[in-house]
C-alpha cells in the first residue's frame, strides 16, 4: 500500500524514526550502525518497495524549514566557553585534527573525482564538515551544496563505517605505540568522578535532557530557532555572496552565548529528533542502484580523508610533545564528535580527558559550518566544477 499524502507520508518517517530509535536499544549490534543510519535505511527500503514515495512535499518541508530549525535548535545547544574548559592543549590538538581534516578532504577530491564528478567538491565540504564537528554538520554542508540524495545517504553510510572503524584505531594506538610516546599521568579519583560525570551529562543532552522538558523552555526555543531562520534569510537576501547557512550558524551561536539562553533544556534533543527525520526522507528518496554506484569511491573519500587527519594530528603531535591520551581523545572529538570522545576517554580510563574531549567536540559544531563550506568552494575552484 503506497502512501502518498504528505501527513501520511510524515507519519510513516516519524514510525521510522521511532522504530530505528527503538533497534538501536534492543540490538545490541545494531548500535554499531546508530539510529540515524537505520532510519536512512529503514526508510529507503519502504521507498523501493513501493510503500514511501520518492518526491513528496514532506520531504521538500523537511529539506527546508524543518532542517533549518533541526541546525538551529541544536546549535542552540553550544557554549563556546567551552574552548576555555577544554584547556590549550586539548585545544590545540583538536585544531591539528582540524587542519588534517581540512587538507585530507582538499587531497580527497582530485583523486576521486573521476568516479564521483560534480558531487565531489560537495562531499569534501560535508566531510570537512562532519569530521571537523559533526552529523548536524554534514546535514547543514549538504544542503547548503545541494549533495544529491543517492550521494548523500552512501555518504552518510561510508561515514558511519568509517567512524567506528577510527574509533577501533584510536582505542589501539595508544597501546601500540606507548612506548615511543610519554607516559599519561592520571589525575585524582574525585576529580576524575567530577569530570566523568560533567562530560556524561553534556554528551546526554542528545537523548535526553538536563531536567524536565517544559512547555515555557520549548515554545522559547521555537522563537528562537524560527526567528533564527528569519534573520538568516533575510541576510542571505541582502548579501547573497554570503550562504544562508553561515549567517543562521553566527546568529544562533551569538544566542546561545546569553546566559538565559544556555539555561534552557531540549534544544539540542528537539534538533537531534528532527535532523533524524530529515535523514529518513533523505533515505525515502535515494534509489538503491546509484547508492550501490556511488558507496565505494564515498567510502574511499572517507578514507583518505580520515587517514591524511590521523597522519597529521599523530606525526605533528609527537613532534610538538603532545601526549597520545590527548590526541586519541582530539582525533574521536573530531571525527567522531563528543559521543565518540566521551566513550574512548571512558574506555581507556583517560577521564581526565574526557570533559575537554567533550568541549572541543561542541566547538567543533559550532565551527563544521564554515569550515564545510569553505573547503566545498575551495575544492570547486580547484576542480574547475
Amino acid at each position: 500500500m503506497r502512501v502518498d499524502a504528505p501527513v501520511s507520508v510524515f507519519l510513516v518517517l516519524a514510525a521510522v524514526v521511532l522504530f530505528s530509535i527503538k533497534v538501536e536499544h534492543w540490538v545490541p549490534r545494531a548500535r554499531v550502525f546508530g539510529s540515524v543510519l537505520l532510519s536512512i535505511f529503514f526508510a529507503g527500503v519502504l521507498a523501493n518497495i513501493g510503500i514511501l514515495p520518492g518526491q513528496s512535499s514532506a520531504y521538500s518541508m523537511l529539506g527546508g524549514l524543518g532542517v533549518s530549525l533541526g541546525i538551529a535548535l541544536v546549535l542552540l545547544g553550544v557554549n563556546l566557553d567551552s574552548i576555555r574548559r577544554a584547556g590549550p592543549r586539548m585545544a590545540a590538538a583538536f585544531g591539528l585534527g582540524a587542519v588534517g581534516t581540512g587538507l585530507g578532504a582538499t587531497l580527497a577530491a582530485p583523486l576521486l573525482y573521476g568516479a564521483l564528478g560534480p558531487e565531489t567538491w560537495k562531499l569534501a565540504g560535508q566531510y570537512a564538515g562532519t569530521y571537523i564537528g559533526g552529523g548536524v554538520n554534514m546535514v547543514a554542508v549538504g544542503r547548503t551544496v545541494g549533495t544529491s540524495p543517492e550521494v548523500f545517504t552512501a555518504a552518510v553510510a561510508a561515514d558511519n563505517v568509517t567512524t567506528a572503524a577510527w574509533l577501533m584505531v584510536c582505542l589501539s594506538v595508544p597501546v601500540v605505540l606507548r612506548r615511543w610516546w610519554p607516559v599519561h599521568e592520571g589525575t585524582d579519583r574525585q576529580t576524575d568522578a567530577d569530570v566523568a560525570a560533567e562530560g556524561a551529562a553534556e554528551v546526554a543532552r542528545f537523548t535526553r535532557t538536563r531536567g524536565p522538558l517544559t512547555l515555557e523552555h520549548t515554545a522559547t526555543l521555537v522563537v528562537l530557532a524560527v526567528g533564527a531562520v528569519w534573520a538568516a534569510s533575510a541576510l542571505a537576501r541582502a548579501v547573497p555572496r554570503v550562504p544562508e547557512v553561515l549567517w543562521l550558524t553566527t546568529i544562533v551561536l551569538l544566542v546561545a552565548q546569553v546566559p538565559s539562553v544556555r539555561r534552557l533544556t531540549g534544544g539540542l534533543l528537539l534538533g537531534n529528533y528532527v535532523l533524524h527525520l530529515f535523514l529518513a526522507s533523505l533515505g525515502a528518496q535515494s534509489i538503491v542502484m546509484e547508492i550501490v554506484r556511488v558507496g565505494p569511491a564515498v567510502f574511499y573519500f572517507t578514507v583518505v580523508v580520515v587517514v591524511v587527519h590521523g597522519l597529521l594530528l599523530f606525526g605533528a603531535g609527537r613532534l610538538l610533545g603532545f601526549d597520545l591520551p590527548t590526541l586519541a581523545v582530539a582525533s574521536q572529538a573530531n571525527v567522531g564528535g563528543p559521543p565518540s570522545a566521551m566513550a574512548l576517554a571512558t574506555a581507556r580510563g583517560y577521564t581526565d580527558q574526557l570533559l575537554p574531549g567533550v568541549a572541543v567536540g561542541l566547538v567543533g559544531y559550532a565551527i563544521g559550518n564554515y569550515a564545510g563550506v569553505g573547503v566545498a568552494h575551495l575544492v570547486r575552484l580547484w576542480l574547475g566544477s
